[in-house]
């Protein structure tokens, strides 16, 4: 099935109804905001190389924010085409929704990593990764910070409102000009489109929606630490199921997911190829790190595949199955998608097994109630992709 891909800002504006702060009609003059100048810049396809790709092709406000180019790809979504067509991007397009809230990378108290955008977490914050998609050789392809500011020049409405925004003097400095550029998409991703918190979960906790006995059991499950485990990870505070939780804790781990081997023959890569991660980073190079990746969001989970950071597997139902033979636990020895048993993990040195290992077996009738409680965390406006 072909899905709408959003490329110009009037979809946007039908999407976000309003959303950024512009000034309203009865010939009031329009108020420039950094909120919708991000918004503008975020549809526009003439900020890559061959003017064919915008944030929002990878980026799809119709499907949750992720590429839906399904039909299209290679790799069946697993990595996401760039601007010529023809590169595979690195690792699997995230949602972007609810990105707002991971905080900036650091280390806690402890030393542990935690926070940051990608994967691996290599953006501080949302600012900087904005920034980066634009000079991604396999992305957008643009060579240099200074031909996307060239690009924005050509658009006299663009210059009018980052000299408003920024001063008058902005394009006098490329860097100072392209930070501009980031923050405002930046805002733009920080506005309430992006994290709605309107899903049937949401309705649930503000008493607006009646679980069915498979949610209520699914969401027992999801909770319950001497059962599945799930919210040591996927919870803000695994002893509360507050409002707004984001259903990660923003770490790093690795839980052993295999490679995809279709990726790396795509990209032409030698399939004996690791993915290192966080600890993979030119700047952290840390072995008891490498193979770790940021643990996702569970937000809208049910229509975000394929899942995990290679885009190894297409269905949820495979990915809790996979968890299930990954606890020790014997009861789903083969992948339901090859028929084969699964495939050791690309890094094994350091998959945290204490957590996996930490929970009760899965029946295939607690895998559907796990299934039917992460429906749950759909934004309603995404409620009608769910099986497709």
């Amino acid at each position: 099935m072909r899905r709408t891909i959003f490329t110009g800002a009037a979809a946007a504006a039908l999407l976000l109804s309003g959303c950024g702060g512009s000034g309203g009609g009865n010939g009031e003059k329009e108020t420039v905001t950094k909120e919708a100048l991000g918004e503008r810049l975020f549809f526009d396809t003439n900020l890559s190389l061959n003017r064919t790709m915008a944030c929002a092709t990878c980026h799809d406000p119709s499907h949750a924010f992720i590429d839906a180019r399904f039909d299209t790809n290679p790799v069946g979504g697993a990595l996401s085409v760039g601007d010529d067509g023809a590169a595979l991007g690195g690792r699997n397009t995230p949602t972007i929704t609810y990105a707002m809230f991971a905080p900036l990378f650091g280390q806690d108290g402890e030393g542990n990593y935690l926070g940051g955008q990608f994967h691996d977490g290599r953006a501080e914050n949302l600012k900087a990764q904005a920034k980066g998609p634009f000079l991604d050789p396999d992305e957008m392809m643009m060579p240099d910070a200074q031909s996307v500011i060239g690009r924005v020049l050509e658009n006299p409405s663009y210059v009018a409102d980052f000299k408003a925004l920024y001063g008058e003097e902005i394009f006098d400095d490329t860097d100072a000009a392209y930070d501009a550029l980031g923050e405002s998409i930046a805002r733009f991703e920080k506005t309430e489109v992006f994290a709605t918190f309107d899903s049937k979960y949401d309705r649930y906790l503000r008493g607006e929606y009646a679980m069915s006995d498979e949610e209520e059991l699914g969401y027992a499950l999801f909770f319950s630490q001497a059962n599945t485990n799930c919210a040591t990870c996927h919870s803000l505070n695994a002893a509360s199921e507050s409002p707004n939780e984001t259903f990660t804790n923003y770490a790093f781990e690795n839980i052993g997911t295999p490679k995809n081997r279709l990726n790396l023959m795509m990209k032409g890569l030698d399939p004996a190829v690791q993915d290192l991660g966080l600890g993979g980073r030119e700047e952290i190079n840390d072995s008891a790190h490498y193979g770790k990746v940021k643990v996702p969001s569970l937000r809208n989970i049910a229509v975000t595949g394929p899942y995990m950071s290679n885009g190894i597997f297409k269905e949820l139902r495979t990915v809790l199955e996979f968890y299930d033979h990954m606890a020790a636990q014997g009861n789903h020895p083969v992948n339901p998608e090859t028929g084969e048993p699964w495939e050791a993990p690309d890094v094994n040195a350091t998959v945290n097994r204490e957590v996996l290992q930490a929970t009760k077996a899965l029946t295939d009738a607690k895998i559907d109630a796990l299934i039917a409680f992460l429906k749950l965390l759909t934004d309603r406006r995404y409620e009608h992709l769910i099986g497709e």
